[in-house]
């Protein structure tokens, strides 16, 4: 049996395979911009409030470099440590490459991963969405998808999971995350083995999910299936990518949702030009973030049902069981392939595939390259790389898309941020969102926090309580909803600080150096529902002095916020880089902010 894989599979697997690393390059974990001293009270800024220094944080690239994490392999499949650059062959469509940078990684002992620093302790009532790597070297991340498993599997599948928590190695970094029609965090990347035990075997994993999507088998379904799973990967990249290291994502599913198998029943993708962008997109997340997906077949060991006994030992013919199974155990092999992990099936070892990909994922080889190739056309390109070592296996991504980086900032471009109004239906199509789509999707109440954009809030309760006056209008950007205008509430006030590094600013031929930044503040009722929001909007057109007064400075901004005095509400805070398609994300139950008390850089209003 033949299996194709021509552009309508390399646009499936889109979802998964990283692409060129542009602009920047993250090679250490971001700090957030301290707050010292608070910035004045706004009426509607338009430009940047007062700053102070922060440190740098980020590499800028002067050249397109593609980064490749690569795992090496003897053939008993334990990794290969002490290579050297010159073991190395690296060509691109067939032309040589010359290494830039060439560093090796090994699994950092439980003495390393206890030397690192620890996190740093906030003031009272300031925050961030930078957590502290237990592992700056590698993590894992298991991901259980319950879209594409049944019932059946997923309780097989836990029990796997529970028993590798219990010899998981000391210093191991884990990360768990659970996918149904939407992206959970079940637990954050902790190196605490009890922590880690106690999050698989609670109430809600003892209860396996059946997704309202499992079993369709039409296109909308399928579609459907396609769309959750796309949403799901790039809020899992948003979350990982303030992390430092590679993260080996373990990925146990039933199948890789697909519109359509084999060739000739249609296109999936109508508009190609947009889902272009859109694979940038995706690809972009995972390759800042290098995240490996380790795909595993959760279904364990199958055999072919036309066997069954049921049928009294009469087998039953054109079941396609077969064919199903190559194509989905392809996919399963693609899907590594592009991102440079491994694909597991036909084993019911699911533990020993976990203990399997921490060891190796965990010892590789990190290198990067200038391409030789500077034709930015969007075609796509294969890489190979061969190491000389005999009967060594290799797990790298083999090729990236090399898409024009000045068409996708005037993409984004062509999508001005605007007021933030959480109500608002979404303004992009959902193969290629806008930036403002891909805000509103991190901004939900309990939606995984992205760490795209590392910042700080501080936040300051006033002391007075106030109602609104009557037929006085709310100020502009406040979204205070109806049914609470009348209650008594208290005023917020919100400074945020991050550091411009990691902002996507554009330089003109006139020497003006623009950039658009959004800061959005939304307050939820523990039920959801959303009771007020306030943005402000940073639109940067800055001669090179300023410019270079703000990369040294950094960037706040003030935001105020009426929150009801009564009932349990929880702040959701966000940083959109508009032209970089970017985005930060925090949490805050209001119960936490303590009254009387000002953050860090503020005072209390009286």
């Amino acid at each position: 049996m033949v299996r194709k894989s021509g552009n309508n599979h390399r646009i499936l697997l889109s979802l998964f395979c990283t692409a060129l690393l542009t602009s920047t390059v993250s090679l250490a974990q971001q700090q957030p911009a301290p707050i010292e001293r608070a910035a004045p009270p706004p009426q509607q800024q338009q430009q940047p409030p007062d700053t102070q220094p922060v440190p740098a944080a980020r590499l800028t690239a002067v050249a397109r470099a593609v980064l490749l994490d690569v795992v090496v392999t003897d053939g008993k499949g334990h990794p290969v440590k002490g290579l050297k650059p010159s073991d190395f062959v690296v060509t691109e469509d067939g032309a040589p490459q010359n290494l830039n940078s060439f560093e090796e990684h090994t699994a950092m002992t439980p003495d390393e991963v206890a030397k690192l620093n620890p996190p740093v302790k906030l003031p009272p009532n300031t925050y961030t969405n930078l957590t502290a790597a237990p592992n700056t070297n590698a993590s894992t991340v298991i991901l259980l998808d319950s879209l594409d498993t049944n019932v059946s599997a997923q309780m097989y599948l836990r029990g796997q999971v529970i028993d590798y928590m219990k010899t998981v190695p000391p210093g191991t970094s884990i990360a768990i995350f659970e996918l149904n029609t939407s992206m959970r965090l079940v637990q954050g990347f902790t190196s605490d083995p009890q922590v880690l035990l106690d999050a698989v075997e609670s109430t809600k994993r003892n209860s396996p999910t059946i997704s309202p999507l499992l079993g369709g088998h039409n296109y909308p379904y399928r579609q459907m299936r396609q769309d959750a799973l796309q949403s799901g990967m790039q809020m899992l990249g948003r979350y990982l990518a303030g992390f430092p290291g590679r993260k080996n994502l373990i990925w146990f599913t039933g199948v890789v949702p697909r519109t359509i198998y084999g060739e000739g029943i249609g296109n999936p993708f109508q508009d190609s030009t947009s889902f272009i962008d859109d694979i940038a997109q995706t690809t972009d997340v995972l390759t800042l973030s290098r995240v490996a997906v380790y795909p595993i077949d959760s279904r364990g060991l199958q055999t072919d049902p036309s066997f069954s006994a049921s049928h009294g030992g009469i087998p039953r013919l054109g079941t396609g069981f077969e064919t199903r199974q190559f194509y989905q155990h392809g996919d399963l092999d693609d899907v590594a392939d592009a991102t440079g992990g491994k694909a597991f099936y036909n084993t019911n070892g699911l533990k020993q595939a976990i203990a399997e990909i921490v060891d190796t994922g965990s010892n590789y080889y990190t290198i990067a390259y200038t391409p030789t190739n500077k034709n930015w056309n969007g075609g796509y390109r294969q890489i190979r790389i061969q190491v000389d070592v005999d009967h060594a296996s290799l797990q790298y991504r083999h090729g990236y898309h090399a898409y024009n980086h000045a068409y996708r900032v005037r993409h984004h471009l062509a999508h001005p941020a605007g007021p933030y109004n959480p109500a608002a239906p979404p303004t992009g199509n959902s193969q290629a969102p806008s930036p403002q789509d891909n805000l509103a999707a991190s901004m939900g109440l309990g939606s995984i926090p992205s760490t795209e954009l590392i910042f700080e809030a501080s936040l300051a309760p006033s002391n007075k309580v106030v109602k609104q006056e009557k037929d006085k209008p709310l100020p502009q950007g406040n979204f205070l909803r109806p049914a609470y205008q009348k209650k008594p509430y208290r005023d917020y006030s919100i400074l945020f600080g991050m550091n411009v590094h990691q902002l996507q600013i554009t330089p003109t031929p006139q020497g003006i150096h623009q950039g658009q930044v959004q800061f959005v503040a939304v307050l939820y009722t523990d039920q959801g529902e959303v009771v007020n929001s306030t943005d402000a909007d940073v639109t940067m057109n800055l001669l090179e002095k300023t410019y270079q007064s703000l990369l040294q400075d950094g960037l706040k901004m003030h935001l105020n916020i009426a929150v009801p005095i009564k009932g349990n509400y929880f702040l959701r805070l966000g940083v959109l880089d508009a032209d970089g398609n970017h985005v930060g994300t925090m949490e805050i139950p209001v119960e936490e902010i303590k009254l009387g008390v000002a953050g860090l850089g503020q005072t209390i209003a009286p």
